[in-house]
């Protein structure tokens, strides 16, 4: 996870900070943490979801090895935070 875009005032995250997960939730606000959560679980169990945002700063990268990008907003209104969820295929197989 990596804090991709801020547009805002936030005091918890700055573009650029990245996170691992599940080992740093503790370290990632909760509403951040609760707005990824599905893209998450999609993720982690092989998913995709449909949409590209082609032509735009959020376009996702599909990788046939599983590297695959999601884009997720904070419901913050004043905070403005756009986190990358990359997935990386597990080492364990």
């Amino acid at each position: 996870i990596e804090i991709f875009e801020s547009d805002g005032v936030c005091d918890r995250h700055k573009v650029g900070e990245k996170f691992k997960f599940p080992e740093d939730n503790g370290k990632i606000c909760q509403w951040l943490l609760d707005s990824m959560n599905s893209m998450i679980r999609v993720l982690k169990y092989g998913g995709t979801l449909p949409w590209m945002y082609s032509d735009t700063p959020y376009e996702k990268k599909i990788n046939p090895v599983g590297i695959t990008t999601e884009f997720v907003r904070c419901p913050d209104p004043t905070a403005r935070i756009v986190a990358k969820i990359t997935r990386i295929p597990s080492s364990n197989g």
